[in-house]
């Protein structure tokens, strides 16, 4: 969940079901305001979100509760302890879904694109959790209220293949395979201009963009290691349609890493240019899924075809 770098972390226990973490501050952190450092610290977090937390007490430095505007310095230690998650009720609703597998301990499921993966707040209905909800009635609760089964995700504008969980052994036993990276995810995806290479590897950190928390770039700063392997499947007039091996799974990973050797994804809305082809999200299928099942020991691996709008792309640069 952490952010920061090996040596600021100190601690991360879970506890009362709550969950508590711990950093202490690094010089390059001096004078930086703890709201702000927490905020980059924590995973798909708001700073408002973490100012609430603060305000309620549940925020310490050097042992004494602070305010949003405190100021660090080096050597300080914080604690974060996060509350358990207000119970939110999440509404079953009948939204399509293309089940490629299920069984009783878990089920994969071909994601349309457009369609978010898990509820957040403000934004309860509509999601893959919501129609896993009408679907499955059973789901593992080891993510809380709001994430429901989820074991990993894949971003809104992506399609592809998705894996949910229903029961907690199972939801253990695949979020292990996902953090030994374990778990074979492979990707297709539609990048512009022509890589000069027929394979190869970016090993570059991720963090948050400091200018835009929203988004993530190549970064040494409050960084994650993150690895993608490529292979050139096709070059097509200045495009490149790609295979793509996630050894680690960081947030926007693979969009990032396209961005940062200069061939971003086609019709990526974040990370993409403004030019060219013209898609509904990015052009970036999770085609290939394999891990080993929970209870049968045996390795499953699933695959789904690119969607009709990534064809339909691709028919038309070939026809040029």
């Amino acid at each position: 969940m952490s952010k920061l770098n090996e040596e600021q972390h100190n601690n991360n226990e879970q506890f009362n079901g709550e969950e508590r973490l711990e950093w202490i501050v690094a010089a390059e952190h001096k004078k930086e305001r703890v709201d702000k450092y927490i905020t980059e610290a924590v995973d798909n977090v708001s700073r408002s979100q973490v100012q609430l937390w603060i305000a309620d007490g549940a925020v310490t430095v050097n042992g004494a509760v602070v305010k949003s505007n405190a100021k660090l310095y080096e050597g300080d230690q914080i604690v974060l302890q996060i509350p358990e998650p207000a119970a939110v009720e999440i509404i079953a609703e009948n939204i399509p879904l293309e089940v490629v597998y299920e069984d009783s301990d878990l089920i994969v499921i071909n994601k349309q694109r457009g369609l978010v993966v898990h509820p957040a707040p403000g934004h309860t209905s509509g999601t893959l959790v919501n129609a896993l909800m009408y679907h499955c009635k059973d789901l593992s609760g080891i993510n809380g209220e709001l994430r429901p089964g989820i074991v990993h995700r894949i971003d809104k504008d992506t399609s592809g293949l998705i894996m949910a969980a229903k029961n907690d052994r199972a939801h253990a036993s695949l979020a292990a395979q996902l953090k030994e990276h374990s778990v074979n995810r492979r990707y297709i995806a539609l990048v512009h201009g022509h890589l000069s290479h027929d394979q190869g590897t970016i090993d570059a950190p991720i963090g948050r963009d400091t200018n835009d928390r929203k988004m993530y770039t190549v970064t040494e700063r409050n960084s994650k290691h993150a690895v993608t392997h490529f292979t050139v499947t096709e070059r097509i007039n200045d495009y490149t349609l790609l295979e793509l091996k996630l050894e680690t799974g960081r947030t926007h990973q693979i969009r990032v890493h396209m961005k940062f050797i200069g061939h971003p994804l086609v019709g990526d809305p974040t990370y993409g240019r403004n030019k060219g082809i013209r898609m509904n999200g990015q052009a970036l299928h999770a085609a290939t899924l394999g891990f080993v099942h929970p209870t049968t020991g045996e390795y499953m691996e699933f695959n789904a075809p690119i969607p009709q709008d990534m064809e339909d792309v691709l028919a038309s640069l070939r026809s040029r």
